[in-house]
């Protein structure tokens, strides 16, 4: 597997009030109170460690089907990079969301700052039908949707696929993944873990 460059690092604890705050407004959007969605996150948690013999070709092929879509995506100028900029899309435009991938790996599982933006976001999701999975390799995810202007690596930990709300796009991965996102909720999977292929 070929080393890519590091994600940049966001020290999620030292983020900008403003920045916060506006992250913290996707709650208006939930009608379900916060507290529902912390207790689903734990029970999630649990069904996971329950679920370990879930079925490795299904996996594989949604981690392949995931690649196919970012990378169309990107073409297409249909994705939205990073948590903050994710956040903007999600209150402005709600509906042009089609698709999340939420992204970490050892070095931010213990970052509780983080953990709670994504909380808020999955809970956005659930509220508004929009299918969302997590990604434990985040280099391999911002080599995929590429640098910034700078030459940084973006950050890759919330990518969203998005799509105009009056002439939906149409992608044979996209339905793919929708359709695997279906099939672990209705094994009480709610945030599936997709893998991407080794590069």
């Amino acid at each position: 597997m070929h080393s890519h460059p590091r994600a940049q690092r966001k020290d999620w604890g030292q983020v900008e009030d403003a920045e916060v705050a506006f992250v913290s407004t996707l709650l208006v959007h939930c009608e379900v109170p916060i507290e529902h969605w912390i207790i689903t996150m734990t029970l999630e948690e649990i069904c996971g460690q329950n679920n370990s013999m879930e079925n490795t070709d299904r996996v594989q092929s949604a981690g392949a089907a995931l690649e196919e879509l970012l990378v169309a995506a990107k073409k297409q100028d249909y994705l939205t990079v990073g948590v903050y900029e994710s956040a903007k899309v999600m209150n402005v435009d709600p509906d042009s969301v089609a698709f999340c991938v939420l992204a970490t790996d050892e070095e931010y599982e213990c970052d509780i700052a983080l953990q709670i933006h994504f909380t808020l976001i999955q809970a956005f999701c659930f509220d508004n039908d929009i299918n969302v999975v997590r990604v434990h390799d985040i280099e391999s995810l911002a080599a995929l949707v590429g640098a910034d202007e700078t030459g940084e690596p973006k950050d890759a930990h919330c990518i969203l696929v998005t799509s105009p709300s009056a002439n939906p796009w149409k992608d044979p991965a996209l339905d793919k993944l929708s359709l695997f996102c279906e099939e672990r909720r209705s094994a009480y999977d709610w945030v599936p873990t997709i893998t991407l292929p080794e590069r």
